[in-house]
């Protein structure tokens, strides 16, 4: 509908189109579907060279294929991983840093990080780490990618003054409906059996609003004085096949006018990529900030705006981290590759 809109009225989100892109490199979890593979979509017919992170072999090789068929030239390749195992997470992103994006012949170097990998309400249970697959999935595996890659994004921005390098995180207006209490204080607490789909789906997205802001740039970017902007961007209510489960999380009618309300009244997913896109290539963007739409702040809810939350965040992720692969699992966020 906010598609039909836009294109009759002007009104809704502008559209966000990349220039020239070429030399610079792009990783994009969640890239191969959905709003992420939009985003790998705008890069790549940019020049930039993307290179896609999903878990289901059929929809990598279909996003390549799109983006050929467009571009001939682009330089796409997709990786599999599911980000919900943090083991698989430590080997594949590892693989990626040393022998992939710190080769020369491959540019060696990463400007653009985008955490777009995500599940909806629908899917309760735990991820392969006995985590609550909303909070395994949809953050703590995207953390553990973020510090994994780290060290070529701080080579990247010395080895090249001003690139700016950027991490750019799929948050959402529904980081909200996150849980009153959440404290982030123990795993004991992530599992939690009596919160709802949507309580747990939101505290992702507001876990990912504090990483940004409390953890990457007050922890590491400031302290490491590096050149490197971390941002999040809600990308509105859009029309994927996200939004069908809905129904799976509340059986019944309440789950059917929900996905109703999300196709008839949601973004198109091209218009959802926008946000990302903006914050990816703009030079207005702010550190640290929450966007809720192109050049829009956001208005964040108190919790995202609670320094002692995003201490107990970023604490928490290390150590879980840390239980699960060992002390030396995490890479020291003040290593340059």
């Amino acid at each position: 509908m906010q598609s039909v809109l836009q294109s009759v009225t002007g009104l809704g989100p502008q559209p966000v189109q990349p220039d020239d892109l070429s030399g610079r490199t792009a990783v994009v979890v969640g890239g191969a579907f959905g709003i992420g593979f939009e985003v790998s979509r705008a890069l790549a017919n940019a020049g930039c060279r993307v290179l896609m992170v999903n878990r289901k072999q059929e929809q990598g090789e279909d996003a390549k294929a799109t983006i050929a068929a467009e571009s001939p030239g682009a330089q796409v390749e997709w990786h599999e991983c599911d980000v919900g195992n943090l083991a698989q997470v430590r080997d594949v992103f590892t693989r990626l840093r040393e022998e992939n994006l710190m080769k020369e012949e491959g540019g060696g170097r990463l400007d653009y990080l985008v955490l777009s990998a995500g599940i909806n309400t629908n899917a309760g249970g735990l991820d392969a780490d006995g985590i609550d697959r909303h909070f395994g999935v949809n953050f703590l595996g995207q953390f553990y990618v973020v510090n994994l890659l780290w060290p070529v994004l701080r080579r990247t921005a010395k080895a090249h003054p001003g690139s700016r390098p950027r991490v750019v995180f799929e948050a959402s207006e529904m980081h909200r409906t996150a849980p009153r209490n959440v404290h982030f204080a123990s795993l004991d607490e992530i599992n939690d059996e009596t919160l709802g789909p949507t309580e747990r789906y939101g505290r992702t997205k507001l876990a990912m609003i504090l990483f940004a802001k409390y953890g990457l740039v007050e922890r590491v970017i400031k302290e490491n004085e590096d050149d490197i902007l971390a941002v999040s961007v809600h990308p509105g209510a859009v029309n994927t096949a996200m939004q069908q489960q809905w129904k799976d999380a509340y059986p019944g009618l309440t789950g059917k006018l929900l996905t109703w309300a999300m196709l008839a009244f949601g973004r198109d997913v091209k218009q959802g990529s926008y946000s990302a896109l903006w914050a990816l290539t703009s030079e207005k963007v702010r550190n640290g900030w929450y966007y809720s739409d192109p050049d829009q702040p956001g208005k964040e809810s108190s919790q995202a705006s609670d320094p002692n939350l995003g201490t107990a965040l970023w604490d928490l992720s290390h150590r879980i981290i840390k239980e699960k692969l060992g002390d030396d699992a995490l890479v020291d966020w003040k290593t340059c590759a």
